[in-house]
């Protein structure tokens, strides 16, 4: 009878120690020290323990580091696209040697699994830097065999979570041999429906829809958003030859290098062909499954992909044609067809518009996720970050356009002035350059939970530095919208309205680091709005910050 795929390297690996193995290393780790990691390296240590990184039964060391790097290829020569070794910083490789036993433990504290530290070296960073990307560092890695006690701990869509054992198992029962995985990444809209189902159809392949669901959910309300959207579109699937599940694949750059290790996840998890590409957001010019297969570094790693053994179905520029009410490949076209495309970018403009999205791009229940996460700027959070000299006029400002808005309602209104957070926030700080860096960092945390919880902050601190300053943005943008306003007024007019005499006794030497005095303020960058105080009205200020957010969509 014909089998399932065998997983890659002829085993599926399990690296969770039995009951009495666990007991023993839990008593044994009260003497070992511990190492935090991220969830990305969590996410990497989840498929070392469930086998979806099978051969490998732990972290990688130096002599497989450098050959899969510099050869595609493990130490032994078995085909493998990425270094898998355990990151650590310089300051904590001093404090490991090897053969030390590390507790590995999550944010929380809880132990997930142990590493035998076998070797310990400095990274190649330039070496990695020019093969894989990404920038020059000063990493350290660690090689070792890897004893699991828990997969890393998950509370949500537990139903969608299965393991590359219990998924094979899930095959086996319902007969499955040929299997087409999609490591999906974005929503699922009419055209990947249509090229997904064509690929099933044409493959006689059953479908795993397999969203990439590493990393910590709870920074990423969208990763909720494309779930339920995943678990309202499975439905337009058949049900006898489709399947959802959870990966815990994280998204990493794309490239031949992902693909491949993709494709040896997958294999691992029972399935015979991977959809290459798909996505609809810009990246680059290889966003597509065909683009990226055409390119040139494919074309030197077809020995790599047929020893991995799983088919690769390059995802091709869909186009919808309107007289046949259907998408199709667009070299398949008829040449005289209308077609319609709707790009990433203009989903984008009518999501944050509330312009409606046509029928034929997308399904009902799929568009009322997406504007679920991706409300109209109209009803999005937003942070009003004032910043300039003492006395400029930020507080004032700030106060009155928290009343302003607080009048016009619709969402909830917090101002972060300078003085309050001090006060609240950062009694403990002095006001060094570190100490000033910190207090803005927290105002720009607290005001960044506002806006991802659709609220408004004022912010109004002085805020000198362009580093912490563009770190808050950073910090926003991605959660709604940011506009830095620089109150520009001269010190001139700053130190005419100084009552506390601030300014005179940082002259006089009196009071130390004080901005514009004796320590510098740096002008922004690229501020949203400057605002010159000097001969404008407290109204006029708000009034041009008001004309700002209308124009940029915030209010209505």
């Amino acid at each position: 009878m014909e089998q399932i795929i065998s997983p890659y390297g002829g085993q599926l690996v399990n690296l969770i120690a039995s009951p009495e193995r666990s007991a023993e290393l839990k008593q044994a780790a009260l003497d070992f020290a511990s190492l935090d990691i991220n969830w990305q390296q969590q996410c990497d240590l989840e498929l070392l323990l469930n086998g979806g990184y099978s051969p490998l039964t732990g972290y990688m060391g130096q002599a497989d580091y450098v050959s899969v790097l510099q050869n595609l290829r493990l130490a032994d020569g078995r085909a493998w696209p990425l270094p898998l070794c355990l990151q650590v910083s310089a300051a904590q490789a001093d404090k490991i040697k090897v053969g030390d036993s590390l507790a590995l433990r999550d944010g929380e504290g809880f132990m997930l699994a142990v590493v035998t530290v076998s070797e310990l070296w400095q990274a190649d960073d330039a070496l990695e830097a020019s093969l894989l990307g990404g920038e020059l560092g000063e990493s350290w890695y660690i090689g070792g065999a890897v004893e699991g006690l828990s997969l890393p701990m998950r509370h949500d869509f537990l139903a969608l979570r299965q393991t590359p054992a219990e998924l094979r198992a899930h095959f086996l029962r319902r007969g499955w041999r040929q299997i087409i995985a999609w490591q999906a990444r974005q929503s699922l809209h009419r055209a990947q429906h249509a090229f997904i189902l064509r690929a099933a159809v044409d493959n006689e392949a059953n479908l795993l829809i397999h969203p990439m669901a590493g990393g910590d959910p709870v920074e990423s309300a969208d990763y909720f958003s494309l779930v339920r959207s995943y678990r309202a579109a499975i439905g337009r699937f058949p049900s006898a030859t489709s399947t959802l599940a959870l990966s815990p694949v994280y998204a990493r750059g794309g490239g031949v290098r992902t693909t491949l290790l993709g494709a040896i996840v997958e294999r691992n998890y029972g399935c015979t062909h991977l959809i290459v590409g798909g996505e609809y957001a810009t990246q680059g010019q290889l966003r597509r499954g065909s683009d990226v297969v055409a390119h040139e570094d494919y074309q030197h790693v077809a020995e790599y992909i047929h020893e991995i053994g799983v088919g690769l179905i390059p995802f091709p520029r869909m186009v919808y044609v309107e007289d046949r009410a259907q998408f199709m490949a667009q070299e398949e076209a008829p040449k005289d067809a209308r077609v319609l495309l709707l790009t990433a970018e203009e989903v984008a403009r009518r999501l944050q518009e509330g312009v409606a999205i046509p029928d034929w791009y997308t399904f009902p229940e799929v568009l009322a996720e997406i504007q679920r996460s991706h409300p109209p700027r109209s009803q999005q959070g937003f942070t009003v970050f004032f910043t300039g000299l003492s006395g400029a006029g930020k507080s004032t400002i700030a106060r009155a356009l928290t009343t302003r808005l607080m009048e016009m309602g619709g969402r909830s209104v917090t101002l972060l002035d300078g003085d309050i957070v001090r006060r609240n926030l950062s009694s403990e700080l002095g006001f060094t350059r570190e100490h000033r860096d910190i207090n803005v960092r927290r105002i720009g945390y607290v005001a960044s939970e506002i806006t991802k919880n659709r609220g408004i902050a004022i912010c109004a601190p002085i805020a000198p530095y362009t580093g912490s300053r563009r770190a808050v943005r950073n910090m926003i943008e991605p959660l709604g919208g940011f506009f830095e306003i620089f109150v520009a007024t001269p010190i001139a007019t700053c130190e005419s309205r100084d009552r506390k005499g601030l300014y005179a006794k940082a002259r006089a030497g009196i009071i130390k680091e004080f901005t514009g005095i004796s320590d510098p303020y740096e002008t922004p960058e690229r501020a949203e709005l400057s605002i010159d105080t000097t001969n404008l009205s407290v109204d006029e200020a708000v009034q041009r910050v008001l004309l700002k957010l209308e124009h940029e969509g915030y209010l209505r």
